[in-house]
């Protein structure tokens, strides 16, 4: 399997952990490495079962995963930018459920076999602020290593992806604020609800639908 750059940074990115390092992760004390750590549990899942096993199952298996790594509501409110406040909350909701979608059909989509690939997680953070970026390196026998860090907040629900940053330093989230910033208007996410519904269907191949 090919995963470009752009669809790390795009998917949020995370490859896999050796099968045999799979429960110590899981077993990890809570904190923000711990968070990382877990979500590669069921990814390297999913991958392992590739595409003989359907794709809604491989996307059942991973949305838990999804929701205790990530805070996607925080995650769009700031990828939609200045406009979110003034969209009306019944679109709201409708945008969180298709971006929520959309984030783990490309996960399933693009990480749908396991060719093992390596992925180290620092145990160590650092702290930005209120903040603390978990750092993770990805490896493929002759390739160079790929860096990505997670921006992480401690909230009520504990410690959530808030951000990546593909290299350390290109946000994910900034990119997509990019990307969305032509499908909201004040007011109205409609166009981007229509768009992200559209990519969910493509990269299911019509078995999740939104």
């Amino acid at each position: 399997m090919t995963v470009s750059r752009r669809k790390l940074l795009a998917m949020s990115v995370p490859l896999v952990m050796a099968a045999s390092g799979a429960q110590a992760l899981a077993q990890s004390a809570a904190g923000p490495t711990a968070t990382i750590n877990q979500f590669y549990v069921p990814l390297l899942q999913i991958m392992k079962e590739g595409r003989h096993t359907p794709f809604q199952q491989r996307y059942q298996t991973l949305a838990p995963a999804v929701d205790q790594a990530f805070d996607l509501q925080g995650i769009l409110r700031v990828s939609v930018g200045a406009y979110w406040s003034s969209v009306p909350p019944a679109q709201q909701q409708a945008l969180l459920s298709v971006f929520r979608a959309f984030t783990i059909a490309n996960y399933v989509s693009n990480f749908h076999a396991y060719k093992g690939r390596v992925i180290s997680v620092s145990p160590t953070t650092r702290a930005v602020g209120a903040q603390q970026i978990v750092s993770t390196t990805i490896t493929k026998p002759q390739r160079d290593p790929l860096r990505i860090d997670y921006v992480m907040r401690n909230e009520s629900a504990g410690w959530k992806v808030v951000d990546v940053l593909l290299d350390g330093t290109i946000s994910r989230v900034a990119v997509q604020r990019s990307d969305f910033a032509s499908l909201v208007t004040k007011g109205d996410a409609s166009q981007l609800i229509a768009t992200l519904k559209s990519k969910v269907s493509t990269l299911s191949n019509g078995a999740i639908t939104v």
